[in-house]
């Protein structure tokens, strides 16, 4: 599709008229109460991958657990991801802290008001810089996501496969050749908006649409065929056993994962991974009724984590495992599946076990203080249901 180029008369015209929707319908959400640069920059990370709705309750409680920048920098760890856990994507709000103390060391505390600073700060690429830039400091910076290259696509007919790197350059030369000058970050929020309740991926309400005398697919009839869109790689699946384990007095052993990766210092039941032909015997077997049962741990994908098996059923005979497991969850991140099968067991007499690094004995009423991912959540609604049965 060739591509249209519009006059400046047009491209006014359409400020004009994009601007004037957004005044009159705009979404009425928390942090456009004002454009504070630190409400603007916490909403948008928020914001990244996840649906507003979800997003609203988090950021009204981070604001006030966290009001201010000099509060993210000298959060401690644990509070910060419990503030962020149900989120995901938990590096975000670990790179914000990073960037917070690097606003309080180079720029007295203050979020810089030029897009170069902006961007020299952890966690915030051209999206992000663009929003907080416009929004908070009223520079006309493109903000270009996934919603603005889908309304792009469509109102000039670009046809580029959105998945490529090098394909924001050219929405991003396209926003800042429309960007309203005097309002750039109402400009920007107002195609966050389109894309989000008029120009969605499928059935957009064209008919209701302030900008479709613009768009060069609804002219073409081909709204269906853009954006261009390379499909995914299925996430690569990935084989646990969470071992829930409880003493004699009611806690449950939770061990904390590595302090970088994946889920990087969060709190789960003891995780082994097994390979798919081992995950399945288990999660097929019909009994377990001894330790000779749990041979097949033997198997494990990292031997590095079997010492929990062989160092519990060494010292401790009387480890007694429930005869079924209860049951599986799965969560999808980005580019794998886990599949988490939970077997539980108790083991008396191990108040004075001498726990390892990074394990701890907790009480189910303490889990509130502990930030768990989602795989782990799911596994606390798995027993609660099983337990509730």
């Amino acid at each position: 599709m060739k591509q249209e180029t519009w006059s400046n008369q047009k491209t006014e015209k359409f400020r004009e008229d994009l601007l004037a929707w957004y005044h009159s319908e705009k979404r009425d959400l928390p942090w456009r109460k004002n454009t504070d640069p630190y409400r603007v920059w916490v909403s948008e990370i928020m914001l990244q991958q996840t649906q507003v709705v979800t997003v609203i309750p988090y950021f009204n409680h981070f604001l006030s657990e966290f009001p201010t920048i000099k509060g993210l920098a000298n959060a401690p760890e644990d509070k910060l991801l419990k503030a962020w856990e149900g989120l995901g994507y938990y590096s975000r709000v670990k790179n914000m802290q990073a960037a917070a103390q690097d606003i309080m060391e180079r720029f007295d505390g203050h979020m810089p008001n030029n897009p170069q600073d902006i961007l020299s700060l952890k966690g915030i690429g051209p999206y992000t810089g663009g929003a907080i830039s416009s929004i908070a400091f009223n520079l006309a910076e493109p903000a270009v996501d996934g919603n603005v290259m889908r309304v792009y696509s469509r109102l000039f007919g670009i046809d580029d496969d959105i998945m490529l790197p090098k394909t924001r350059r050219v929405f991003e030369e396209k926003v800042r050749k429309t960007i309203s000058r005097d309002e750039p970050g109402d400009f920007n929020q107002a195609l966050m908006d389109l894309g989000a309740r008029i120009c969605t991926p499928k059935k957009p309400s064209c008919k209701t649409c302030p900008v479709k005398e613009y768009c060069l697919a609804l002219k073409t009839n081909q709204v269906d065929q853009l954006p261009v869109k390379k499909k995914k790689e299925k996430p690569v699946p990935l084989y646990y056993v969470a071992i829930v384990l409880q003493n004699e007095l009611g806690a449950y052993l939770l061990t904390k994962r590595p302090s970088d990766g994946l889920l990087a210092n969060m709190w789960t039941f003891p995780l082994v991974e097994v390979d798919e032909l081992t995950y399945k015997q288990l999660k097929h077997q019909e009994k377990f009724a001894d330790h000779q049962e749990l041979s097949l741990f033997d198997q494990v994908a990292d031997e590095s984590e079997v010492y929990l098996f062989s160092a519990m059923l060494t010292d401790y005979p009387n480890i007694k495992m429930k005869e079924y497991h209860h049951g599986e969850v799965t969560h999808v991140f980005s580019h794998r599946k886990w599949h988490i099968l939970a077997l539980e067991g108790r083991v008396d007499g191990l108040s004075s076990y001498q726990l390892k690094p990074r394990e701890e004995w907790v009480y189910p009423e303490k889990f509130k203080d502990y930030p768990f991912p989602k795989p782990q959540q799911k596994l606390l609604s798995l027993l609660k249901k099983v337990e509730n049965n």
